[in-house]
């Protein structure tokens, strides 16, 4: 090394002076590494917290990705029979983009070639420049040629409402930072509240309990069960009465006493729903039975206390059926076998049914069951070798034991 060249201090492993013969003049020595005590490893504490972030990231992940397609659809159904024709199928979106929008539109068009040229383009569907665009890019066309979109959608401020909404969540997954349970939930009612705007569409069984995004994906995994309630209060705060029964056709209740129903629902909401058209069929445990009397004894109940206790139940449908014009339509039968579960099917017999389906253990009551909620109706979803009818699910075959316990069972007059 030159005397006027830089001189790099000594290595902190060796001091200054250091009269070792093995390093040649002018070359600066390496030290070895130090120790410093690093613990790579993660504890139990520290799983649990970053797979409660990946589930998080993930579930938003979802949502994000279904408005973001959504919204690029709406736009490209908008805005390309307007530019396509004058500036052709590769240039369409850089016009529709503008002077105010030049760069970030120039940004994905060199992103893409980038993605063209490595072989990231899975899908020749995804080769052009609206599939690079991010979600405040398509809002940024649909702001300037908004009255290109207000024939469609109805309202301007509350679809850019969502869209701030949406705008936290997405930095965050983005960036793959730490998502609070609250910014989640900001960001799925957000989301929801977006596909309606835009035309998004779901399942008819939607108005009573909204199909959530991750059970729109992946519900086929656990057939067709979209929820499970460790007993019935934490069923309700989550799927009211009002939501699970209003506006039914066709109402088919099997169980004990039907609690759920009878104790919730009001025989003046009832008589409503009887009068709009909805049919009722209700099967209760005969409150003469012996099965009862084993009840009464499982659950350490005095004698008695539980058979008159579905004989009340079975006297107030019986005056709600008395005040019907259509006494046919309001059913009441009692069955003897050993009741196995309970069970409310609702539009058991079309695409929008809804099922709350609980067994009955041992020594807890029917408030303090577990509870599954199925969703009925043909899936959407094909899997491999199996038909698109074929979901295997619990809906059907709940609504087959319905049927099969109503032929044996007998009327009340």
């Amino acid at each position: 090394m030159s005397s006027g060249g830089l001189e790099l201090p000594p290595g902190d492993g060796i001091p200054e002076g250091d009269g070792s013969t093995d390093t040649p003049p002018g070359v600066v020595s390496l030290t070895r590494p130090r120790e410093i005590g690093a613990e790579l490893d993660w504890d139990a504490g520290a799983w649990s917290e970053v797979r409660t972030r990946a589930r998080r990231a993930g579930r938003a992940y979802i949502w994000l990705n279904l408005v973001e397609q959504r919204l690029r659809v709406v736009v490209a159904a908008v805005l390309r029979p307007v530019y396509e024709p004058v500036h052709g199928e590769e240039e369409w979106v850089v016009a529709a983009a503008g002077p105010a929008g030049q760069e970030w539109v120039q940004r994905a068009v060199a992103v893409r070639e980038v993605s063209r040229r490595k072989g990231y383009l899975l899908d020749p569907a995804d080769d052009n420049v609206l599939s690079f665009l991010t979600l405040p890019q398509l809002r940024e066309l649909l702001v300037q040629h908004w009255p290109c979109f207000e024939p469609y959608l109805d309202d301007r401020r509350e679809l850019e409402l969502a869209l701030d909404e949406l705008e936290v969540a997405r930095n965050v997954v983005s960036r793959n930072r730490a998502l609070s349970r609250a910014v989640l939930a900001q960001a799925e009612r957000a989301s929801a509240r977006l596909l309606e705007i835009l035309g998004g569409g779901g399942t008819p069984s939607a108005d009573r309990l909204p199909v959530d995004a991750v059970e729109d994906l992946v519900g086929d995994r656990y057939a067709d069960v979209v929820g499970v309630h460790p007993d019935r209060v934490r069923l309700q705060r989550q799927l009211p009465v009002e939501d699970l029964f209003g506006n039914a056709r066709r109402l088919d209740a099997v169980g004990i006493g039907l609690n759920l129903l009878v104790q919730n629902y009001s025989g003046r909401r009832l008589v409503r729903l009887a009068e709009s058209g909805c049919r009722a069929r209700l099967l209760f445990l005969n409150p003469a039975s012996s099965a009862v009397r084993r009840r009464e004894r499982e659950l350490g109940i005095k004698k008695g206390e539980m058979s008159r206790s579905v004989e009340m139940n079975i006297m107030h449908m019986r005056r709600v059926r008395d005040r019907l014009r259509d006494t046919a339509a309001f059913e009441i039968r009692v069955f003897d076998e050993t009741p196995r579960f309970t069970a409310y099917l609702v539009n058991g017999d079309g695409p929008d049914g809804l099922a709350v389906v609980q067994s009955y253990l041992r020594k807890a009551r029917g408030m303090e069951s577990p509870v599954l909620v199925l969703r009925g109706g043909s899936r959407d979803v094909l899997r491999e070798g199996r038909p698109a009818d074929d979901t295997g699910g619990l809906f059907e075959t709940y609504r087959e034991e319905f049927e099969g316990v109503w032929a044996d069972s007998r009327p009340v007059s």
